[in-house]
């Protein structure tokens, strides 16, 4: 029994290949996002003002893959052994890892917020969207800041 319980770490290595084909496929998904936005750009020469949605939506489309990897990255660290990474890309326990969650969530939803600020067609609903984000963000950096019990 405890040779299985040892070897059941291993059945992380799902979590950390779904995680990693979910980066690879934001990744992918971004790049087609560029490709989208520079053809956008060329054939209005500029003048589009769905261009800065398009970059913003870039910018949303990495951040997305870039904390898919780190997760995939950092549940191989915890779980299964040492990779050779630089040091910012993995969390050491369960604790880091959240955090960083935390941290993407809040940078992706300051994007959609940004998103919906140039595209605003009316103001009380970006107005509630923005105080919701807030909200939420708030709470998210409490629990980053405040969660962590030393031991």
């Amino acid at each position: 029994m405890k040779k299985l319980l040892e070897n059941s770490r291993y059945l992380a290595i799902v979590g950390v290949i779904g995680l990693l084909v979910a980066a690879l496929t934001a990744f992918a998904w971004g790049a087609f996002q560029t490709v989208h936005a520079v053809i956008l750009v060329a054939e209005s020469l500029g003048a589009d003002p769905g261009i800065t949605v398009a970059l913003i939506e870039i910018v949303d489309s990495f951040l997305i893959a870039v904390t898919f990897l780190i997760f995939s990255v950092s549940m191989y660290e915890l779980f299964i052994g040492d990779l050779d990474v630089p040091e910012w890309m993995v969390a050491h326990d369960l604790y880091a890892l959240k955090t960083k969650l935390s941290s993407m969530i809040v940078m992706v939803m300051a994007v959609k917020f940004l998103g919906k600020l140039v595209d605003v067609k009316d103001y009380g609903n970006v107005l509630q969207f923005g105080a919701a984000v807030t909200l939420v963000a708030a709470v998210l950096i409490a629990f980053g800041y405040f969660g962590h019990k030393e031991e």
